[in-house]
């Protein structure tokens, strides 16, 4: 009989059985909630991945649409071509390069978009001033001379302040 009696110690073992087992049924029910919410939101890891990765490519865009950038990128046509020339390939990379990046819209916040798009407008504004300033018969290498101290220039670098909000939106992104 020994084998049936019931003892305190018995009920308490069963008792803490079962609160163990109830609180790994409650966290399993929350995570799934928890993962439900985050889908319905969607807030999951291939989201973050997309928007990451368009920071990514608008900081490359950034980086390469700065003035000093784009002369050192274009520094091939700086031998025995027109300004006229350098001119027209700045202005078309800064084109070409905010059109691939187009799409990266969808992922970035408004504010951002709008730093991107007009990095690429005022600096193609500034590279027309400038190539205005020189005689036709100039020479890519006084245009990149004109474009380089303009970027010496103090904040003349849109690119910088751009990219700090790329980080600045990446940092809130990741908390």
């Amino acid at each position: 009989m020994i084998l049936l009696e019931v003892t305190s110690l018995h009920i308490t073992i069963a008792a803490v059985f079962a609160t163990f087992i109830v609180i790994v049924w409650l966290l399993a029910e929350f995570k799934g909630m928890k993962d439900e919410i985050k889908e319905r939101l969607g807030i999951n890891n291939d989201v973050i991945k997309l928007k990451l990765q368009a920071y990514e490519r608008l900081t490359v865009f950034a980086e390469r649409a700065g003035l000093k950038n784009l002369v050192s990128r274009e520094a091939e046509l700086l031998q025995n071509n027109s300004a006229a020339g350098l001119h027209q390939a700045m202005v078309n990379a800064l084109k070409s390069e905010y059109e691939y990046n187009t799409s990266q819209q969808l992922y970035v916040s408004t504010p951002v978009w709008n730093a991107v798009t007009k990095l690429r407008d005022q600096n193609i504004y500034v590279l027309n001033q400038l190539a205005a300033t020189l005689p036709g018969n100039a020479s890519a290498f006084e245009l990149s001379k004109i474009v380089l101290e303009y970027s010496m220039t103090e904040k003349a670098e849109l690119n910088t302040v751009v990219l700090d909000a790329l980080k600045y939106e990446v940092k809130h992104l990741l908390q």
